[in-house]
C-alpha cells in the first residue's frame, strides 16, 4: 500500500524535473570529474588527441612528477602548502571574529552612528578589489607589513561582505531573547559569546567557507606583498611550473597541481554544505 501511494505521488511534471536536475548536476561535476581523472593520467594520455575523459590507466607519476619540480627549488613544496594553511586559517579566523563581532554591536548594542556606519560598509562593496589595491598596498606599506605573512591577513579580516551577511542573520535574533538575558544578569560579551553566536552557526559557517575559499585561491595579494620566495603561498608557487620550454613536459605536474590547490576548498564547502544553503535561504541573500 505505501508503494502504491508513493507511485500514485509521481506525476510526469516531477519525473522530468527530476531528469533534468540530475543531468544538470552530471554536467555541472563534468569540470571536477575532469580534473581529478587528468591528475591520475600518466603522460602519454595526457598528451593523447582528442583527449580521453577518463584515465584508463591510472597512475601516481603526475604527483611525483610535481613534487620533484618543486623540491628541485630551494624551498620544498611542504612549506608553500604551510604557508597557504597559515593564511587561510588565520584569516578565517580573523574574518570570524571581527565581523562577528562588528555585526553584533551594529546589529544588537545600537550605538548612536551605527545605521551610518553600516551603509558606508555597504557602499564599499560597490568596489572593486583593483580599485582599492593601491590604497590597500600603502595601507600595508605604513604599517611596514610588507613582505610579512601579516600583509596576507591583515586586509581580508574585516571584509564588507562577511559583516553583511551576518548582520542579516543576526538581526532575525529577536531582541526579547536578549532582554530577557540582560535581566538575567548577562553581560553584553555573554550575550555574544553564549547567544547570538550559538544561534547563528550557520551564518558564521558559511563566512567560514567563503572567507576560506577567498584567502586559500588569492594569487593577487601574494604576488604585490610578498617578496621572498620562501613566505610565498601555494597558488603562487605553482605559477614556477608554467612558462617555459618544459611546459608541455610538466602537464602531468599542472594537472595534480589544480588537483592539490582546489580540494582543500572542495571538502571545506562539503562539510558545511547544508549551513551555507541554510543561510542564503534564511537571510534573503542571493
Amino acid at each position: 500500500m505505501k508503494i502504491r501511494r508513493r507511485l500514485n505521488g509521481i506525476t510526469a511534471s516531477k519525473v522530468f524535473v527530476y531528469i533534468f536536475m540530475i543531468a544538470l548536476v552530471c554536467f555541472t561535476a563534468m569540470p571536477l570529474v575532469y580534473l581529478v581523472s587528468s591528475a591520475f593520467k600518466p603522460v602519454d594520455e595526457l598528451m593523447v588527441f582528442p583527449p580521453k575523459f577518463f584515465t584508463t590507466r591510472p597512475s601516481l607519476d603526475s604527483f611525483k612528477e610535481l613534487f620533484t619540480a618543486m623540491d628541485s627549488n630551494t624551498i620544498p613544496f611542504t612549506r608553500y602548502i604551510w604557508n597557504s594553511v597559515v593564511v587561510s586559517v588565520a584569516t578565517v579566523a580573523g574574518t570570524v571574529v571581527v565581523c562577528s563581532m562588528g555585526a553584533f554591536a551594529l546589529t544588537k548594542i545600537r550605538m548612536p552612528g551605527g545605521n551610518f556606519i553600516f551603509n558606508l560598509i555597504v557602499a564599499t562593496l560597490m568596489f572593486s578589489a583593483p580599485v582599492t589595491q593601491v590604497a590597500n598596498y600603502l595601507v600595508i606599506q605604513n604599517l611596514q607589513m610588507l613582505d610579512t605573512t601579516w600583509a596576507l591577513i591583515v586586509p581580508k579580516i574585516a571584509g564588507s561582505y562577511y559583516l553583511f551577511l551576518l548582520k542579516q542573520n543576526f538581526g532575525e535574533i529577536p531582541d526579547a531573547l536578549l532582554e530577557a538575558a540582560k535581566i538575567d544578569g548577562c553581560s553584553y560579551w555573554g550575550l555574544y559569546a553564549k547567544i547570538v553566536l550559538p544561534v547563528t552557526r550557520p551564518a558564521w559557517a558559511t563566512a567560514i567557507v567563503l572567507s576560506f575559499i577567498a584567502s586559500w585561491n588569492d594569487f593577487t595579494g601574494p604576488m604585490i606583498y610578498i617578496q621572498t620566495q620562501v613566505k610565498q603561498t601555494l597558488p603562487l608557487a605553482l605559477q614556477t611550473l608554467q612558462g617555459g620550454a618544459g611546459q608541455v613536459a610538466r602537464a602531468g605536474a599542472f594537472a595534480a597541481a589544480a588537483l592539490i590547490t582546489t580540494l582543500p576548498t572542495i571538502i571545506v564547502f562539503c562539510a558545511m554544505q547544508s549551513r551555507v544553503i541554510n543561510t542564503f535561504t534564511h537571510s534573503g541573500i542571493k
